[in-house]
Parts: structure tokens; C-alpha cells; sequence
């Protein structure tokens, strides 16, 4: 018997323990998208990108008006030309048009890996940042509003995110920072 009472007091404080535990966990959300669009290296991120993007499609446009010259020029000359020049131009061409249609993937390769070289040193002094907060203000957990769909009630520590940061509360930015859509 003396097992028993001892078994349902130990539950008993247990039970009361954890509740009290369970009620000192602070729990925090931010919007990680809305405050690395408020950071001022992600706006001249953004804008480095898109001049890359400029420069990267410029490149492509050299490609197309190289080929149009050059094609250009095998039909006006190719009357003139021996069969083994007019082969040896043929292939040049083909050569030239490939490297042309490989030119969209490539292009999308290198600005991706832009956007990945510009947008990572963002990306980790806001979380180290979002790190620091949550120390100083013992917040247990901080969950992104972004991939959470459920979750217990908690604090939005952004403004005081911005505020580590020295960032002035504005209107959210509807585009995520750095995504540069190609133009067509």
C-alpha cells in the first residue's frame, strides 16, 4: 500500500512539475522573408543580381547577333565558296546555334549560383541575429510564420529583430529579396 500512495504522489508531482516547466517556455515567430526583405544588403543584393542578369543576357544577345552576321555571310558568300569551305562554315554555324540554345540554362545556372553567392551572408547574419534576440529575450523557441501552420500561441519578435538590426519599421515588400525573374 505504501508503494501505491508513494507511486500516485510522485505522479501527482510529476504531473505538476511538468506543467509548470511547460508554462515558462517562450516561444517566438518571425517572418525570416519580411525581415531579410528590410535588411539594406538584400536591396543592393537585389540590385547586383539584376544588373548580373543584364550583363548575362547581354552576353546572350552578342551570341544571337554573332550568328545572324555569320549566317549572314554564308548565304551571301556561300555561291562563292568551295564545297569544304561552305562544310567548314556549315559547322561553325551549327556549333554557334547550340551554344546558343544552351546559353538560357546557363545563364539561369550562373544566376542562381549569383543569387546563392549574394543572398547566404544575408541569410546568416539574419539568423544569428534572430539567435541573439531570442537569447537576450529567453525565447525557447523561434518558429518561421512562413512554414508553420499550427502552433501554440506565441510572440512576434520581429520588431525587436529590426530592431538589433537598426532597421526602421516600413510596408512589407511583396517580393522575397534577391528572385530576379529572367525577363523573356
Amino acid at each position: 500500500m505504501k508503494k501505491l500512495i508513494a507511486a500516485v504522489v510522485f505522479g501527482i508531482s510529476i504531473f505538476g512539475l511538468t506543467d509548470t516547466a511547460f508554462s515558462q517556455i517562450k516561444i517566438g515567430y518571425i517572418n525570416t522573408e519580411e525581415l531579410i526583405g528590410a535588411m539594406p544588403e538584400a536591396e543592393k543584393a537585389t540590385g547586383q543580381l539584376q544588373d548580373y542578369q543584364t550583363a548575362l543576357q547581354q552576353q546572350g544577345n552578342d551570341f544571337q547577333t554573332e550568328f545572324q552576321e555569320k549566317e549572314g555571310l554564308f548565304t551571301k558568300d556561300s555561291a562563292k565558296l568551295s564545297v569544304a569551305a561552305k562544310e567548314l562554315r556549315r559547322t561553325g554555324l551549327v556549333e554557334l546555334y547550340q551554344k546558343i540554345q544552351g546559353w538560357r540554362e546557363v545563364m539561369q545556372q550562373k544566376l542562381q549560383e549569383k543569387q546563392q553567392e549574394l543572398l547566404v551572408p544575408i541569410r546568416n547574419k539574419a539568423l544569428e541575429t534572430i539567435k541573439a534576440v531570442a537569447k537576450e529575450n529567453a525565447y525557447i523557441y523561434v518558429l518561421d510564420q512562413n512554414s508553420v501552420i499550427v502552433g501554440p500561441p506565441g510572440d512576434d519578435i520581429l520588431p525587436l529583430v529590426k530592431k538589433k538590426l537598426n532597421i526602421k519599421e516600413s510596408v512589407p515588400k511583396t517580393q522575397a529579396p534577391g528572385v530576379v525573374k529572367p525577363k523573356p
